[in-house]
This record gives C-alpha cells, sequence and structure tokens, in this order.
C-alpha cells in the first residue's frame, strides 16, 4: 500500500516538475533568447584562397525581420559588435522584413552606422521578394552608400587580388540567374551571397564557389540542446541547417541570423553576428 502511494506521489512530483519546466523553457524561449545576442568568431579554411587574403575578415547578418518596437536596440548591438571587429567586407544575407515594406527604411537607418573597409553587400530573402521587387531594396541601399545585388557579380581589389562577389535573387520569391551572376567573372575567388542555402548543390557544380553565406533557416530557431538537432526545417533550408559545410572545394556557412518569423521564441538558438576569417590553405 506504501508502496503505491508512493508511486503515486513520484508520479505527480514527475508531473508537476514538468509542467513547471516546460513554462521555464517557454519563458526563456519567448522572452530572454530571442534578445540576447551571440558573436560567432570563425576561421574558413579555403583551398583555393591566394595567401594574400588569407586573414580577410566577413562579417555576416541575415535574417532580420525587423519590427521596429522591439528589434532596434537588437539591431544597434549588432552593428556595433560588427564595428568593434573592423571587418573589411560586410555581407547582409536577406529577409529584411516579414511582411511589411514600411519598416525597411527604419532598419537601414540603423544599419546605416555599418563600417566594412571594401564594401557592404546585401541581397534578397524570400520575405522580401514576397513584399517588393528588388529595385525597392537596391534603391534603400544606395540611399546608405551600401550595394544591393540581385542575379549580379561584383569585383573589388583588396591586398592586390580581386575578389568576386556574386548575389542571387531568392530562389522561393524570385528566380536565380547564375549566368548573370557569374557574367564577367575571370577565375579570381568568388564569394557568393545567397539566401536560401540549399541552392548551394545547384550553383556549385557548374560555377566556381569558394564560400557562400547564406540564411533563411534560422539555425532552425528552436533546437535540441547539446545535439543540436533542429526540428523543424524551412523549404530551400533542409540540407544546410547552420554552421559550416564543405563540398569539394567550395564551403558554405549558414548563420542563425537575428530575427524570427511566427512567434518570438528561440531556444538553444540566439542571435547571431557571424564573424569570418578567411584562410588560405
Amino acid at each position: 500500500m506504501s508502496e503505491k502511494k508512493g508511486s503515486v506521489f513520484n508520479r505527480r512530483n514527475f508531473i508537476r516538475a514538468s509542467v513547471l519546466g516546460s513554462i521555464g523553457a517557454y519563458s526563456y524561449a519567448r522572452w530572454v533568447e530571442p534578445g540576447w545576442l551571440t558573436i560567432t568568431e570563425k576561421d574558413i579554411v579555403l583551398p583555393k584562397l591566394p595567401p594574400a587574403l588569407d586573414g580577410v575578415v566577413i562579417a555576416q547578418l541575415t535574417d532580420f525581420h525587423f519590427q521596429p518596437d522591439r528589434d532596434e536596440s537588437l539591431i544597434a548591438d549588432a552593428v556595433a559588435a560588427v564595428n568593434a571587429h573592423q571587418p573589411d567586407l560586410i555581407a547582409l544575407t536577406g529577409d529584411f522584413i516579414t511582411e511589411s515594406s514600411k519598416v525597411f527604411s527604419p532598419l537601414m537607418q540603423v544599419l546605416s552606422g555599418l563600417e566594412a573597409k571594401h564594401g557592404i553587400y546585401g541581397v534578397m530573402g524570400n520575405h522580401d521578394g514576397w513584399s517588393q521587387r528588388p529595385g525597392f531594396y537596391r534603391q534603400g541601399f544606395q540611399e546608405v552608400g551600401m550595394e544591393f545585388l540581385t542575379n549580379r557579380g561584383s569585383r573589388i581589389e583588396l591586398r592586390g587580388e580581386s575578389l568576386f562577389i556574386t548575389g542571387t535573387d531568392s530562389v522561393w520569391s524570385g528566380k536565380v540567374d547564375a549566368a548573370a551572376c557569374w557574367k564577367g567573372h575571370r577565375d579570381e575567388p568568388v564569394l557568393s551571397l545567397v539566401h536560401e542555402p540549399d541552392v548551394f548543390d545547384h550553383l556549385r557544380p557548374n560555377h566556381r564557389i569558394d564560400l557562400q553565406l547564406s540564411g533563411h533557416t534560422h539555425g532552425g530557431q528552436c533546437r535540441v540542446p547539446l545535439i543540436g538537432y533542429a526540428p523543424v526545417k524551412v523549404r530551400y533550408g533542409r540540407n544546410y541547417i547552420y554552421g559550416e559545410y564543405a563540398r569539394d572545394d567550395s564551403k558554405i556557412f549558414v548563420s542563425r541570423g537575428l530575427g524570427t518569423v511566427g512567434q518570438r521564441v528561440r531556444f538553444a538558438c540566439a542571435p547571431e553576428v557571424a564573424i569570418l576569417t578567411l584562410r588560405s590553405a
């Protein structure tokens, strides 16, 4: 009889602890982690990178999904963190907004504080394309002295070497034109900015990519602690969820990004500023 009471008691304690734990976890995911900015500093070894470009620093920000009333402080902190690392280049890889294009201008006012020695480059995200055409974002970028690449390439010179930067349209809300992106490319290293990471598998076989930078997945937005498994995957973001991947001589890095879609929750997947240092083999 006493064993039965103990069993019921233990079961009730377990249920109570589970409920309280779930409430605590949700509160953390809802109120704490979405505003907890993290800095990821990572070396990316590129087999074909010229030795002169060893040490080039690229800062990546992505998936802002900006809401002025809740995100301005987070984005301002991200801008300050990027500038503190004095990057050579800054890549902004899409989803500046979620639905309303009215928030794009206030976001660009905050991002106008970014500083890079050799330029700041942005590309379309799927949410951006569902709201406005590329020209809308290009104009906003030009107004603050940044370059917006939609199915276009841009060559820059740094440290006596050339680096070719390509920027695609969103594959989900637009159309990727690889031929236009690589038009004029000679044989220099290629930094490819693509919002949706899985496009990597379609571009890489026919075009040189030394490093592709992507977002889109939010790293899963909520992940299983320690294991890192992301229960929810998004279209065009199933093969590369978060972090660095290698395919032959090409690399891709997918950032967790800054914002959220749906409920404003993150768990074991905090907002990220990525500071990537290129290394030659």
